[in-house]
This record gives structure tokens, C-alpha cells and sequence, in this order.
């Protein structure tokens, strides 16, 4: 029984190690193919349980390792490790791993349906293409950007004796009004008699040099022979820019490839313009702000409340109309309050409401939280998907995770790091002198630099630091996290293969539900 037991425990695992290998490329699919998307759940649930049962059987393996090693001589060990009938253990593990095997293998089947490929862990993530931006926006739909409009066009202004081109980052999380202001300026009367050419190119898809040198002859000259070569294009490009004053605004920028970066730079310094030609970079990503920009960052802040509810009232009511409906505009100043001062945020559910006026429907959006509500193609959490798309296998894990902590949370790097270790979702250690601890360190500066997490604050006298996650982010994380994990409350329907019980300032309660969850 037990040869029989460890070759099904092995070619369990062997058929898992090769469901493994395609769930990365299932991962990606699945938002466009709701087949896949169900076969992926029922996938998750079935490595779930051969996870446990192979943890079992690994158990198993170190029970008879110690048993053979001190035999009779530990009391102590043998009844730590014992059971009252062991056989009938063993006989109850081997049924376990036959049925979990033969699950997995009626999953694998199917796998062939999809077409799915093989890839390992390291890949990069496919680009989830987003919208391709212009350079118009209406006015009288931005409010209170005024004093940032300012700030960067002054940047726009200064000369900088040491470079002919600069190169001005704007950093923020998604919705927060990037793509707008970087309108508002472009568009601004002053700035269109200062620069002799202003260019206008959405990166977003990939950082393809040749396919750059395309959209920006085309933002500057209208169109272009599609059939030129790289040399020729370079050619075209000098051409263009020789000798002029030029602004070149790159949108939705989130390579973090530093030779990509300078074989476009150097084609862009080595063109001729005159010194006073900027280039504003407008990511999510502080490690490409460092990488591409030469001046100091601009970090973009959220809007106050009260230019929030300014922003809410034009969306959700025709003009003058929320002066006839004081109480849902009551109900506004709510629900403006969850928005975290994001402007797409505000949009999206003022939209939702437009030209509403049943009270219920607007406590409805008031009392859920945003990822339970409607989520329209270019809402607030589509916006913000699009980081996380971008993020690896091990990454999205790790951040979907930390949706088991209430909002406003002050995180602690070594103990989130300690969590994520527990769960076994930190990728191992790709060389003997790292420790999991250290490949915990550097999946948090990743998602701080891309804005995952914010308010970093380090603890004096000690390597640890503190930081949290935006409200509007930890909404994405429980969109993201639905189904596999959940937090248990007092209210809660139990229905999630990881559980966290929310235990701050209410043991007692939460201690009863622990004991009715089983």
C-alpha cells in the first residue's frame, strides 16, 4: 500500500507541476473567454486540495523518516505523531490522493480546449491594451486642476542649460487625472506658442522603438509611409525636429526596460531640437519615472472633498436639477467621501446615478462597497485593473492577499512578508545567497514603486517600515480576491478557500464565528 500510495502521490504531483505550467497563460485569457474563466475556478479549487493532500502525504513521508530515526527511544515523538489507527490512516490517505488525482485529471482534460500554452513563471505578463488617449479634453469637465496645470507648465518653461531635451515625469495611481492634466496643459495657449511642435503619443501596448518613431512622425505630420525602414524613419524623425522648439507628450508609459528607454532617448537627443524641448512621461510606475525623467517627479495629489462633490454634482444631476433633491445630495456627500479625492472615481459613480432619483438606489450605491457596484468599460476599477495586469503571476497573488486586511491598515513589511511566506506564495529564492524573506523585501518595493501601496514611513531603529493601500486600491484587491479569499464577520456567508477573521477590537464576537464556521 504504501509503494502504491507514493507512486499516486508522484504522479499527482507530476500532473499538477504540468496544470501549473499553463495556469499562467489561463490566468491572462480568462477575462475574455468565460469558459475558461469557470474552468479556472474549478482549476483552483482541485490544486487547492491536491496542495493539501500532497502536504498530507509529505507529512506521512516525515512521520516514518522520524519514527525509523529514534524508533522506541522518544516516547515523546511517537505519541506527538501517532494516531489511534494508523492503518486506517494510511488507508484513508491513499483514497484521498486517488480522488484528488482522478479530479485533476478530468480537469487536465479539458485543458486542450483552450489552447492554452506553456510558460514559465519569470515571463513577462501579455499587455492589456487600454483606450488609446488623445490630446483634447473639455474644459469645463476638469475641476480644480488649475493649480497643477500651473506648476507643470512652469516646469514646461524652465531651461535647462545642461540638456536640449528634458524629460518631466507625472506619477499617480489610475483615475487620479494624469491623462487630463497633461490635456490641459498641452492645449494651454501659452504652451502652444511656446513649443514649435507639440506631439501627442499613447504608449500603452508595448515599448516598440520603431513603432514609437511611427506615432510620433504621425502626431506630427499627420501620416506616414507605413513600409519605411528603421533607418529611414530616424532619418524622417531628424528631419522633423531639427532645429525646433519641441513638446512631446508620451501617455500611459509603463516600461521598465532602461535600454528600450535610451535607444528612443538618444534618437530623440540626437535629432537637433532646440534646447528647451520637453518630453512629459506620464506613468503609474515610479521606476519608470526614475528611469526616464531628468527632472524631479511630479506627483499628482487627489482632489479635495469639496471639489469632489463639486465633480459629483455635474455628473450625477442635470444642471441645477440637486437643488431640487437636497437629500440625495445629502446622500452624495457620501458617497463622495468613499472616492479617496480620485477624480474617475467620482465619475464613475456619479454616472451611475445620473438622472436618478429613487432615494434607494442612491443609498444602494452609498452602503456597497465600489467592486460590488456596476463597473462600466472605462469606470474606476477597469482603470485601475490595468496596473494590476501588468503585475507577474506571483505579484498578483501577493497583492490579492492583502484584501484580508481592513481599509486604512497600517501594513508592516516583515510581518506581511510572514504572511505571504505562510500562504507559500513568495516565488523561491532564484540563487543560495537570498532568503524568502528578501524575495518578500522586493515584491513590496514592486508594488510600492507602481503604486500598489503608498504612505511608506520607516520605523526608527529598525529595518521594518509601514505603509497602507488606497482605498480605491484595496477595492480592486477584493474584486480580485472574491471567491478565493474572504473576511469573516459577524455578517458574513462563509464561501472562500482562504479565510481571514476579523478580529480587531472585536474578539469575543469574532471568536463565536470561528467556532460556527466548521
Amino acid at each position: 500500500m504504501a509503494k502504491t500510495g507514493y507512486g499516486i502521490a508522484v504522479k499527482l504531483k507530476d500532473t499538477v507541476s504540468t496544470i501549473k505550467a499553463v495556469l499562467l497563460d489561463a490566468e491572462e485569457k480568462q477575462a475574455s473567454d468565460h469558459r475558461l474563466n469557470h474552468w479556472l475556478g474549478k482549476l483552483r479549487d482541485v490544486l487547492h486540495d491536491a496542495e493539501n493532500v500532497l502536504d498530507e502525504f509529505n507529512y506521512r513521508v516525515l512521520l516514518k523518516e522520524v519514527m525509523k530515526k529514534y524508533g522506541s527511544t522518544s516516547k515523546k515523538v511517537r505519541d506527538f505523531f501517532s494516531s489511534s489507527n494508523p492503518l486506517a490512516s494510511r488507508f484513508k490517505l491513499a483514497h484521498k490522493i486517488k480522488d484528488v488525482r482522478k479530479r485533476v485529471d478530468d480537469i487536465a482534460a479539458d485543458k486542450d480546449k483552450f489552447n492554452l500554452a506553456q510558460r514559465v513563471e519569470d515571463r513577462k505578463t501579455t499587455m492589456h491594451k487600454r483606450d488609446m488617449t488623445h490630446s483634447f479634453v473639455n474644459p469645463s469637465d476638469v475641476i480644480s486642476r488649475d493649480d497643477d496645470k500651473r506648476k507643470i507648465i512652469h516646469l514646461l518653461m524652465q531651461q535647462d542649460s545642461g540638456r536640449n531635451v528634458s524629460v518631466i515625469p507625472i506619477i499617480g495611481i489610475g483615475g487620479l487625472g494624469k491623462t487630463t492634466i497633461a490635456k490641459l496643459v498641452y492645449r494651454d495657449e501659452g504652451v502652444v506658442s511656446y513649443f514649435e511642435l507639440r506631439m501627442w503619443v499613447c504608449i500603452s501596448e508595448d515599448f516598440d522603438v520603431t513603432r514609437l518613431i511611427k506615432e510620433i512622425l504621425k502626431s506630427a505630420i499627420g501620416s506616414i509611409d507605413e513600409n519605411l525602414g528603421v533607418d529611414q524613419l530616424q532619418i524622417r524623425l531628424r528631419e522633423f525636429l531639427k532645429e525646433k522648439k519641441f513638446l512631446l507628450v508620451l501617455d500611459d508609459v509603463w516600461n521598465e526596460d532602461r535600454n528600450k528607454w535610451i535607444e528612443l532617448e538618444a534618437l530623440l537627443l540626437g535629432a537637433g531640437g532646440c534646447n528647451g524641448s520637453k518630453i512629459i512621461v506620464k506613468t503609474r510606475n515610479d521606476l519608470v519615472a526614475n528611469i526616464m525623467g531628468t527632472t524631479p517627479t511630479y506627483k499628482l495629489d487627489g482632489l479635495s472633498q469639496e471639489e469632489c462633490l463639486s465633480l459629483f454634482v455635474k455628473f450625477a444631476f442635470k444642471e441645477g436639477e440637486e437643488k431640487q433633491h437636497p437629500n440625495l445630495l445629502e446622500i452624495g456627500k457620501e458617497i463622495v467621501r468613499k472616492c479617496i479625492g480620485v477624480p474617475l472615481a467620482v465619475r464613475t459613480l456619479a454616472s451611475l446615478l445620473y438622472s436618478k432619483v429613487d432615494e434607494k438606489e442612491w443609498k444602494h450605491v452609498r452602503d456597497n462597497e465600489i467592486w460590488n457596484l456596476e463597473q462600466k468599460e472605462g469606470g474606476i476599477l477597469p482603470a485601475l485593473q490595468l496596473s494590476y495586469n501588468q503585475l507577474s503571476f506571483q505579484l498578483k497573488q501577493c497583492f490579492a492577499y492583502c484584501s484580508l486586511f481592513p481599509k486604512d491598515y497600517d501594513f508592516i513589511n516583515l510581518h506581511l512578508i510572514q504572511h505571504w511566506m505562510a500562504h507559500g506564495i513568495l516565488q523561491s529564492p532564484v540563487n543560495e545567497n537570498q532568503e524568502l524573506e528578501d524575495v518578500g523585501e522586493f515584491y513590496i518595493k514592486k508594488l510600492l514603486s507602481r503604486s500598489f501601496f503608498q504612505d511608506f514611513n520607516e520605523i526608527e531603529t529598525s529595518m521594518m517600515y509601514t505603509f497602507k493601500v488606497h482605498d480605491l486600491v484595496h477595492d480592486l484587491a477584493l474584486s480580485i480576491a472574491k471567491g478565493e479569499c474572504s473576511v469573516v464577520t459577524k455578517q458574513s456567508s462563509v464561501a472562500a478557500k482562504c479565510l481571514s477573521f476579523d478580529i480587531f477590537g472585536q474578539w469575543p464576537r469574532s471568536y463565536n464565528t470561528i467556532r460556527e464556521v466548521e
